[in-house]
């Protein structure tokens, strides 16, 4: 029997990958260019026994999405700069009351109102420092409407392995191109459930790390009684300012993302076997750089490609290694270079690194990567 084939929209194709892994919760508000995120789930969630719902503005959207995730459903919003601005108080919320829920974030121009319509990379920092403290952020970078589908199914999957907030960010060209798509089929896709308690509802402790670093969380209203808190706590969810606690607290929280790198990052090298130039994108702005290494190797030039599928963490060991063989990187991205002072931490002053940098609405182009690969020696 032949798979389902449609010919989808990115933004389309993360609401029905969404859907595929188990969402039964919407929550949102409109902003351009997310918005057909809202449109499909709004038609699709009913069907399947969710619900969806319009709140009245960003931060009600991300609260009521904690809620949703905190009733036991597999939790979605979806939105674009300025609203992921509003969201970063409660998605901090997400990160210490350990509430698994997927903040999908079409990136656009920036600061403030920006670009609306324009492609941007340019929050990929805001994914990982927006919200103030010490947190560990897990953020996925789509490249094709294919991938997005997936991505968002495995933002799901690391949301609820991990207890965290998960961030997939499309660029708006990402998001709103059009490609065939092959829906898989159930079972195909790994889909991976939040661990339930395995103790009576008396003994159960939300954050009881005799499980683990990441403990099993109860669903509200299935007879367990818990407290959720954005204060600093102790393992029965109520509020501590003992500092060997809240030490140990932070730590494990970071921890728990940092000592799985291995099982979280993600990434695809391209003709790197021998490259003495390495591309780093990201992105729609990867389809560019694939495209000029192409036409580098068929002018002798020995370049290849490192294309960042999980910006965060961030793939440190693999550009540490690649910058032990390269002589150069080039970091083609559309904001003014924010991978780049990445690709320069890791590689530690081994290997250039050379930045293209666009933030006016344009995408980079092949030629672009090309020129710059001639001021590598």
């Amino acid at each position: 029997m032949s798979k389902k084939v449609a010919f989808l929209q990115g933004n389309e194709a993360a609401a029905h990958g969404a859907l595929y892994a188990g969402c039964k919760f919407f929550a949102g508000y409109p902003i351009t260019p997310s918005t057909e995120v809202a449109e499909v789930m709004s038609v699709e969630l009913p069907k399947v026994g969710g619900k969806f719902i319009q709140m009245e503005d960003e931060i009600g959207a991300m609260a009521a999405l904690l809620g949703g995730a905190l009733a036991g459903k597999k939790a979605l919003t979806s939105t674009s700069g300025p609203g992921l601005s509003l969201k970063q108080e409660l998605i901090g919320y997400g990160c210490i009351a350990e509430i698994p829920c997927v903040v999908y974030n079409v990136m656009r121009g920036g600061p403030s109102t920006g670009m609306p319509t324009g492609p941007s990379q340019s929050d990929v920092m805001c994914a990982r420092w927006g919200t103030h403290g010490d947190h560990a952020t897990i953020a996925l970078m789509p490249a094709s409407v294919q991938e997005t589908y997936e991505m968002v199914v495995r933002a799901f999957n690391l949301a609820e392995k991990y207890r965290i907030p998960v961030h997939v960010l499309p660029d708006e060209i990402v998001a709103h191109m059009r490609e065939r798509i092959v829906f898989p089929e159930p079972g195909e896709l790994e889909v991976i459930d939040r661990a339930a308690p395995t103790v009576p509802p008396a003994e159960y402790k939300p954050y009881d790390t005799s499980f683990g670093d990441v403990p099993p969380l109860a669903a509200f209203g299935s007879g367990y009684k818990f407290h959720v808190t954005g204060l600093n706590k102790l393992p029965d969810g109520f509020p501590t300012t003992k500092a060997e606690y809240v030490q140990a607290e932070e730590e494990r929280q970071i921890r728990k993302v940092m000592a799985n790198v291995d099982d979280i990052v993600d990434f695809e090298e391209y003709m790197l076997d021998d490259a003495e130039i390495a591309v780093v994108a990201y992105g729609s702005t990867s389809r560019s750089a694939r495209y000029a290494v192409n036409v580098a190797r068929e002018q002798g030039i020995k370049a290849g490609m490192f294309r960042i599928k999980t910006f965060w963490p961030f793939p440190d060991k693999q550009i540490k290694a690649l910058a032990q063989k390269v002589k150069g990187f080039i970091v083609p991205e559309m904001n003014l270079g924010m991978c780049s002072l990445e690709i320069e931490r890791c590689s530690l002053g081994k290997a250039l690194v050379l930045g293209i940098n666009r933030v006016d609405g344009e995408p980079i182009n092949p030629d672009q990567i090309l020129e710059k690969m001639k001021e590598v020696k």
